[in-house]
Order: C-alpha cells, then structure tokens, then sequence
C-alpha cells in the first residue's frame, strides 16, 4: 500500500523516463501518505486512443466526485 496505477495512451518512455517518473511520484506517494518507499507499487496501463472513453473517461473519470485533478477535456 499504496499503489498508484496511470492509463495513458500508449507511449513508449526510456529506461530514464521511467526511473524519472517512478522516482517522482514515489517522492509525491510517501509525503502525502508518510508512508516509506518500500510499500509503493507503480503500474503503468496503455489504453488506446479510441478505446480511452468505453475503458477510461466514462467508467473511471465522468461523473467522479473524488477526483483530485478533472481533465480539461
């Protein structure tokens, strides 16, 4: 615990790309939660552009209330 998941359209990141994000959202997961960086679990699940409204917007983002940030979208 915690374990943060991003759906994104598919992008191919570099090792570094990806260490980098690990590393920052990691820094953001363990400040906001005081929690240490051995329990935080980072999954990153391409969606295709044309699938992003069926398996994303409509199920996970339309309509949420507990949404911290809403797309512009």
């Amino acid at each position: 615990m915690p374990h943060v998941t991003i759906k994104h359209f598919p992008a191919t990141l570099s090792a570094e790309q990806a260490a980098t994000l690990s590393a920052a959202l990691t820094t953001a997961v363990t400040g906001a939660f005081g929690c240490p960086d051995t329990v935080v679990s980072i999954a990153l699940q391409p969606v295709p552009a044309e699938a992003w409204d069926e398996q994303v917007y409509q199920p996970e983002i339309a309509g949420q209330e507990a949404l911290l940030k809403r797309p512009a979208y």
